[in-house]
C-alpha cells in the first residue's frame, strides 16, 4: 500500500523550490524563488465583490481577519487588516473593528476604513449582482468611524460574524462606479494589499509575484506560477516527470506517486462533503421512503476505503466530527440493505420483473448528474449507483457540464459538494437546508438543492444563527441533524481529506488547516505560502 504523510509531520515536511525543469531554470539562474504549481481549476475572477477570497484566502488581497492554520478543528481567526480581532457588543448586532495603519495597495494607494465600507457597501448593493450578497445579508450598515476604525451594524445577532470579515478588500476608488461585478477591471487586474501581486494572465498561466511592501513582509517565494491542466491523468504525468513542484489529485491517483522519492503526498482535513441530492421535484426522489431507503443502502466506509483510498471519513449529515460538540454522534444511518428494501416494500415500490421496484407505475429509477472532469464525483457516484441497484433503485449516471447542469438540478439528483465556508455551522448548513433558499430568485442554483422543506429544521436553523447562547447553538444543531436522519434531503457519503503531490526540499512553513470546499491549489500546503522560508 503506497504511503502517504501523516498530518502531524506536515509542519516539519520540506520543501521543494525553484528548479521545476522547464520552466524554474531561468528563475534559479536570475536567483528567483520560483514555485511553478499545476491546478485543476480554471483561473478564478480575482474580484472580491464577486466572492474570491471569501473563504479566507487570497494570494492579492487582505481580509480583516484571516486563518491561523496549525490546529485541529475549526480554525482560529487571527488580525489582518485589523489591527485587532473585531469586539462585538452584547448582543452582538454591533462588531467594532480597528485597522491597522501603513497599509497600502498594490497601485501605492493608502487603506483605510472607506475601502472596507466601499467593499462591503459593493457585495451588497444590488446593481454589483454579487454572488456572494445572500451571505451578508445581515449587515445592515458600515460606517467608518475615523479613518482607522470600521462599525458593522446588523439586523440580527449573529454571532459567528467575524468569519465575515475574511473577505478581501478593495480600494474604494476601484468600486467607485456601480455595477456588475462580473463585469469588474478587479476581475482580471485586482489592486489588493495582499502577500502577492498579479503580473500575468495569460492561457493557461497565471503569474504571480511577491509584494515587497506587503505590511507583513515580503515573502520569500518570490515568484509563483500556477498552471492550469484540467485533465487528473495529465497532471499526475506532467508531476511526475518533474515538469511542476505541486499539484492536487484524487486520492487513488495520487497515492500511484507515494513511491516515488522526490515526491510526498499531503492529505489536509476538510468540511468539504460530497453528496447526491435526492430533489422534492423529482417523482422518485420526491418520496420521502425512497431518500430513507438509499440512505441505508449506501455502504459509506467501503466508499471511502475503495474511492478515496481512505483519504476521507463517512459522512450521513453535512456537519463533521471536526465540529466538536455541534456535531450529534447519533446522528448517522448505518449500512443495511435489507431494512432498505423493507422501508421500499412498506412504501409500495414492488420488484418488477427486471429486479428494479415499481409504483403506481412509477419506476424507481432516476438520474444522478456530475461534472464530466471530475473523475472522483464519477467514481462516487458509480458506487452510489451500485449500493442503490443492490435494493432496487435503479440510478442513470450521466456527466453534464455547468451550464446545462444547473437547470436541472430541481429534478435531477446530482453528485454535489459543499462546505463553502466551514468556520462555523450556520456557514455550513443554513444555505444547504433552510427552505427560504427554495423561493424563486433567492439564493444560488446549489442553495438547497433538494428544495427541502422541513419546519423543525428551519427553525432549528434561526434559532441558532440568532442565538448568543453557545448551549444553545449547540442543542439547536444537534437537533439539525437528528432531523436530517429522520427526514434526509439527500444521500451524505462522506467529507474527503484533500490530496495533494508536491515536490520535497527547500522550503519550511507549511501547515495544515481545515479545509473549504474550494481546494486546488490554492490551499493545500500553500494556503500560507506568505509564511514559507528557505530551509537554513
Amino acid at each position: 500500500m503506497p504511503s502517504r504523510a501523516p498530518l502531524v509531520l506536515l509542519a516539519a515536511v520540506v520543501l521543494t523550490g525553484c528548479t521545476a525543469p522547464g520552466s524554474g531554470t531561468d528563475a534559479a539562474e536570475a536567483g528567483t524563488d520560483r514555485l511553478v504549481l499545476a491546478d485543476a481549476y480554471e483561473p478564478e475572477a480575482f474580484n472580491p465583490v464577486a466572492g474570491h477570497g471569501e473563504t479566507g484566502y487570497s494570494r492579492v488581497y487582505d481580509g480583516l481577519v484571516r486563518l491561523a492554520g496549525g490546529g485541529d478543528g475549526i480554525p482560529e481567526l487571527e488580525p489582518a487588516l485589523a489591527s485587532q480581532l473585531p469586539q462585538g457588543n452584547d448582543d452582538a448586532t454591533e462588531w467594532t473593528v480597528p485597522l491597522r495603519e501603513g497599509v497600502t495597495f498594490s497601485d501605492g494607494t493608502t487603506f483605510d476604513a472607506e475601502d472596507v465600507v466601499a467593499t462591503y457597501e459593493a457585495v451588497l448593493d444590488p446593481a454589483s449582482a454579487s454572488p456572494i450578497a445572500s451571505n451578508y445579508a445581515m449587515v445592515e450598515s458600515v460606517e467608518a468611524v475615523d479613518p482607522q476604525t470600521v462599525v458593522f451594524r446588523l439586523a440580527y445577532s449573529y454571532v459567528p460574524f467575524p468569519t465575515k470579515l475574511l473577505l478581501g478588500i478593495a480600494p474604494a476608488e476601484a468600486l467607485a462606479t456601480p455595477g456588475p461585478a462580473e463585469e469588474s477591471a478587479l476581475n482580471t487586474a485586482p489592486v489588493g494589499t495582499g502577500p502577492f501581486v498579479l503580473t500575468e494572465r495569460r492561457g493557461d498561466r497565471t503569474v504571480f509575484e511577491a509584494n515587497p511592501e506587503h505590511w507583513g513582509g515580503a515573502p520569500e517565494v518570490d515568484e509563483l506560477v500556477v498552471v492550469y491542466v484540467p485533465d487528473d491523468n495529465t497532471r499526475a504525468q506532467r508531476m511526475a516527470s518533474g515538469e511542476f513542484d505541486g499539484t492536487t489529485l484524487p486520492p487513488l491517483l495520487a497515492d500511484t506517486l507515494a513511491d516515488d522519492e522526490e515526491l510526498t503526498v499531503v492529505g489536509h482535513p476538510s468540511a468539504d462533503w460530497r453528496a447526491v441530492s435526492l430533489p422534492a421535484g423529482n417523482p422518485v426522489t420526491g418520496d420521502p421512503a425512497v431518500r430513507r431507503a438509499l440512505n441505508v443502502a449506501v455502504d459509506r466506509e467501503a466508499i471511502v476505503a475503495s474511492v478515496l483510498g481512505g483519504h476521507g471519513e463517512a459522512a450521513s449529515t453535512f456537519v463533521p466530527a471536526v465540529f466538536g460538540a455541534y456535531a450529534e454522534p447519533a446522528a448517522v444511518f448505518g449500512h443495511d440493505p435489507d431494512e432498505a428494501r423493507r422501508i421500499l416494500d412498506d412504501a409500495g415500490w414492488v420488484p418488477g420483473p427486471d429486479g428494479v421496484r415499481v409504483r403506481d407505475g412509477q419506476r424507481a429509477e432516476f438520474t444522478v448528474m456530475y461534472f464530466p472532469e471530475e473523475t472522483l464525483r464519477r467514481d462516487l457516484a458509480q458506487a452510489f449507483a451500485s449500493d442503490a441497484l443492490a435494493v432496487g433503485v435503479e440510478v442513470d449516471l450521466e456527466a453534464v457540464d455547468r451550464p446545462q447542469f444547473r437547470p436541472r438540478i430541481p429534478t435531477d439528483g446530482a453528485l454535489l459538494g459543499g462546505g463553502d465556508v466551514p468556520y462555523d455551522p450556520d456557514t455550513q448548513l443554513y444555505n444547504a437546508l433552510h427552505s427560504s433558499f427554495t423561493a424563486d430568485g433567492v439564493g444560488g442554483p446549489f442553495d438547497n438543492p433538494a428544495d427541502y422543506r422541513n419546519p423543525a429544521v428551519d427553525a432549528a436553523l434561526d434559532e441558532a444563527r440568532r442565538s448568543t447562547d453557545d448551549g444553545v447553538r449547540v442543542d439547536a444543531y444537534r437537533e439539525v441533524q437528528r432531523q436530517l436522519v429522520a427526514d434526509p434531503p439527500a444521500v451524505a457519503l462522506a467529507f474527503l481529506e484533500h490530496v495533494y503531490v508536491m515536490r520535497d526540499g527547500g522550503w519550511t512553513g507549511t501547515e495544515p488547516v481545515l479545509e473549504p470546499h474550494s481546494h486546488g491549489v490554492s490551499w493545500g500546503p500553500w494556503w500560507n505560502l506568505r509564511d514559507w522560508r528557505r530551509e537554513g
